[in-house]
């Protein structure tokens, strides 16, 4: 079972910065586009951020002044830096590989003073 794993979420006071993980296998990483999404409580799953497996980075409008997606190729790791953060980033940030249809378990994220 193929498995994406999340890390980096945590507790941040507002303007801070965060960077969040993802560890794939190899096969899935590798070829693919890979990206974020996030889940706020009480609102459906949305889209943050993909990246190509060349580094060609595309953003949700509202986050691009503020979000960077990055890969390390050499260890199969997807990062998500966060900066300048606000309580409305609240939420459960998921690792995807969209053209395989496989995502992580996601990693809480909470935004308060």
């Amino acid at each position: 079972q193929v498995q994406l794993v999340e890390s980096g979420g945590g507790l941040v006071q507002p303007g801070g910065s965060l960077t969040l993980s993802c560890a794939a296998p190899e096969s899935i990483f590798r070829f693919n586009p890979m990206g974020w999404s996030r889940q706020r409580p009480g609102k459906q799953r949305e889209f943050v951020a993909t990246i190509t497996s060349d580094g060609a980075a595309h953003y949700a409008h509202s986050l691009m002044d503020r979000f960077i997606i990055s890969r390390d190729n050499a260890k199969n790791l997807l990062l998500l830096q966060m900066n300048n953060l606000k309580p409305e980033d609240t939420a459960v940030y998921y690792c995807n590989a969209p053209k395989e249809g496989y995502w992580g378990q996601g990693t809480k994220v909470t935004i308060s003073s």
